[in-house]
């Protein structure tokens, strides 16, 4: 492409390093806007610089990529509510064996959970967990919290729905769900291998520290389950602390002359047939003035007083009748809420099959959203403004803003700059490139260098045959995913575990910029390099 009019490369210039500015530092002191704000800066700035007309904006805005982005959302906000992450923060620390089992599995799960419901859901939701068992264990979180943000991202770039600049790659570049899942997920397991392996040289010491002995392990529940479990609703709801008072004096009161009975008065001929065994005349005449006593007296003032507090037998049974029911009751919510689970995750399960199938992703995942929507069976408002839609509107702002920037003419020049040093098919080509997106990615976010790069780099691969294309694609996912470790501000999930961590209750820990780059550095080289070898078109 050749290069626009200076007026048009300086103004979109301008519309670009607005939109970059506040992309990379969100809370920049002149302009404290944000991101999404930011974004739709720039693409204003775009249109209103005349860099494109209004109907280009329109149709830069690719929806495919969007449609994809709100179905994976959706399902993450169902999965999350059907405790699956949960589960995954229980598998922690089941049988755990110590802190390095432990974080090898923080690796391995991290990784995982990210590959199939995005690296930004996981984080969000296994921070926490991971903070409460380095917590209950006396460890200190640094080194768990790095796992799960690094894991996280290099497990992410196995599928099209691990983070966002994969789905749009997979969207772009149409690479099936499966060849895509295929040509990646062994650099991906791999990657976590020697992920974890970094951290363990890195931490050893610190993971070599054996824990109190004193303090016993506990299960990592979050505070509302503990108390929605502390007791069975099915045997405690009908029981109010007033009743359970007045029946405890009822059983006191009978129980203090011995002589209970259904009705709570006492038989005097059982009474007279007791004592003539005795043989006793004297006591005789003792069990008449009590016959008396018990017949006239407090006893049966008593038990009037405990009658009155006291359900009859009718009442009593009635009772019975309203716990039976509230048994049925809570057995079959129980049932309902578990057949829900099941639904949710089969629904899931179909969605990734159909990904598999190579059918359209978009409404694929649009279909797995609206069928979550509909086995609810009750207002969806709820879970949908879960959905980031600021990220939705971010995501528009940049396809504008990228299209305005590429039309200047300024990322085609560097580009045939450095293609002829850039070949996909030699190994110093691969290496260029890769350190290219890597410097890219940590300046411009990684998904705008997704989208300027992935047509030049693909176009260029092309030439040489269709899988080199395909792998050039597989190349660009796997670089800049793997390269938002480098720095905690090289990948949104970094950011997301540092400010969960840091807002944690009881147990925040603040992960500081050059805590996570002393890691990220060789981390990122590492692992990077090595999944490199193992990409397969």
């Amino acid at each position: 492409m050749a290069m626009a009019p200076t007026i048009k490369v300086v103004l979109g210039s301008i519309a670009f390093g607005v939109f970059w500015v506040l992309a990379v530092f969100p809370a920049v002191p002149f302009m404290p806007i944000g991101r999404t704000a930011g974004s739709l800066l720039g693409a204003m700035l775009m249109v209103l610089f005349q860099v494109l007309t209004p109907d280009q904006a329109y149709e830069s805005i690719d929806l495919p990529i969007l449609g994809l982005l709100f179905g994976t959302m959706v399902v993450s906000v169902y999965l999350e509510r059907a405790d699956m992450f949960k589960y995954l923060g229980k598998l922690l620390s089941w049988k755990s064996k110590g802190p390095k089992d432990l974080l090898c599995r923080i690796c391995l799960i991290s990784a995982i959970s990210s590959a199939f419901f995005t690296n930004d859901t996981s984080c969000v939701v296994l921070t926490e967990f991971v903070l409460k068992i380095a917590r209950q264990q006396n460890l200190p979180p640094h080194p768990f919290l790095l796992a799960l943000a690094s894991s996280a991202n290099i497990g992410s770039a196995a599928t099209p729905i691990g983070n966002p600049q994969n789905l749009v790659i997979a969207v772009q570049s149409k690479i099936p769900f499966g060849k895509f899942l295929f040509g990646i997920v062994a650099a991906m397991l791999v990657g976590i291998c020697v992920n974890a392996l970094i951290l363990l040289c890195m931490f050893w010491k610190v993971l070599s520290v054996q824990k109190d002995e004193e303090e016993p392990p506990m299960e990592v529940t979050p505070e509302e389950d503990v108390n929605s479990h502390r007791f069975s609703p099915a045997t405690m709801s009908h029981l109010t602390s007033e009743n359970s008072h007045d029946l405890n004096a009822y059983h006191e009161a009978m129980n203090s002359h011995s002589l209970p009975s259904v009705s709570g008065h006492i038989d005097a001929n059982t009474l007279r047939n007791r004592v003539l065994g005795s043989g006793d005349n004297e006591i005789l005449k003792d069990v008449n003035g009590t016959k008396d006593v018990l017949e006239n007296g407090s006893l049966q003032k008593n038990d009037e007083k405990v009658g009155s507090k006291t359900p009859s037998m009718n009442g009593f049974a009635k009772e019975s009748s309203d716990l039976g029911l509230e048994d049925i009751d809570e057995k079959s919510a129980k049932w309902k809420l578990i057949l829900w689970k099941i639904g949710v995750y089969v629904i899931t399960v179909g969605m990734l099959v159909s990904f598999l199938a190579e059918l359209n992703m978009s409404w694929t995942a649009i279909t797995a959203a609206m069928a979550l929507v509909v086995l609810d069976f009750k207002d969806a408002r709820p879970c949908l403004e879960k959905v980031s839609y600021s990220l939705l509107v971010f995501f528009c702002g940049m396809f504008v803003t990228v299209e305005g920037f590429n039309r200047t003419g300024i990322p085609s020049a560097i580009w045939d700059f450095m293609e002829p040093y850039a070949e996909i098919d030699k190994v110093s080509g691969v290496a260029v490139l890769a350190i290219v997106i890597v410097v890219l990615s940590n300046l411009a976010s990684n998904v705008p260098t997704v989208l300027l790069l992935g047509s030049r780099v693909a176009a260029a691969a092309a030439t040489i045959s269709p899988e080199k294309e395909r792998k050039a694609w597989l190349i660009l996912a796997w670089v800049s995913t793997v390269a938002g470790n480098l720095s905690l501000l090289g990948s949104a999930a970094n950011l997301i575990v540092c400010e969960q961590a840091r807002r944690a209750q009881h147990c925040g820990y603040n992960l500081t910029f050059w805590a996570h780059l002393k890691f990220g550095v060789p981390s990122t080289i590492i692992v990077t390099a090595i999944g490199l070898t193992l990409i397969r078109a």
